[in-house]
């Protein structure tokens, strides 16, 4: 079953108008999400949105009261609108300076705030401090179901927000995957998502591993999108986005 939902084929050639496609390896279309010059296909708050030197930059704004501090008031986010996601792999480079930022995927659109888009749903956590980068967060869900170096399988709780996490190993250490990662510079990440089985990767080492069995709460297909946290002032950048469907 396709996993890119594109609206059929017609929906595809617009999209292809915008973005760059080509095949992969394994004859799969990978789909370049950014062109380098504008953001065409996303959405978002263009006062925190912009594309600076070729990369996609978002920023959480001191607040002009108090400028140790950020004017959000909530997460917000750059949508992705070219369509869903399902079952897909994911790839894109980061660059982050201060605070916390992420990818959701298979989420959804909640109402919007004052500062743009909120997202509920999968995201792959990274950030400019030690302990969160890689995680699996579902945000304005089930908070975080596996930390850095997990391999977990969730299974459903008493409530729909705190699952029981199972612990069924590890795929890294930790502090050796955080001692990759390049702070305030250029990082490699990838995701893959297949049926309910996620993972995470930053240069080239596995960061978590989840089966998701909650089925009454796993999300399986929904939206893309980027994120910028409120929060400190904080500077976030993406580049070569490339986004391939699954069969």
């Amino acid at each position: 079953m396709k996993t890119l939902h594109l609206l059929a084929a017609s929906a595809l050639a617009l999209l292809s108008s915008c973005s760059k496609t080509q095949e992969s390896a394994s004859g799969n279309t990978t789909i370049d999400l950014f062109s380098g010059t504008d953001l065409t296909s996303w959405e978002g708050n263009p006062k925190l949105w912009s594309v600076q030197d070729g990369t996609i930059t978002g920023i959480t704004p001191p607040d002009p009261a108090d400028p140790t501090k950020g004017i959000l008031k909530h997460n917000t986010f750059l949508v992705w609108k070219g369509g869903t996601v399902g079952d897909f792999e994911l790839t894109f480079q980061y660059r982050i300076e201060k605070g916390n930022s992420g990818v959701q995927y298979r989420s959804k659109a909640l109402p919007p705030g004052e500062f743009g888009p909120i997202i509920s749903g999968y995201q792959a956590d990274f950030e400019a401090g030690d302990k969160y980068s890689g995680i699996l967060y579902e945000e304005r869900g089930r908070g975080i179901l596996a930390l850095r170096g997990e391999k977990n399988v969730i299974k459903p709780g008493a409530d729909a927000k705190k699952p029981t996490v199972e612990k069924a190993g590890t795929v890294g250490d930790s502090n050796a995957i955080q001692a990759s990662i390049k702070k305030e510079d250029w990082n490699d990440y990838k995701i893959i998502a297949k049926g309910n089985h996620v993972q995470h990767f930053i240069n080239g080492l596995q960061t978590i591993d989840v089966t998701d069995e909650d089925s009454a709460n796993a999300p399986k297909e929904g939206v893309l999108a980027l994120q910028i946290h409120q929060g400190p002032p904080m500077k976030v950048q993406f580049k070569n986005l490339k986004l391939t469907p699954l069969d």
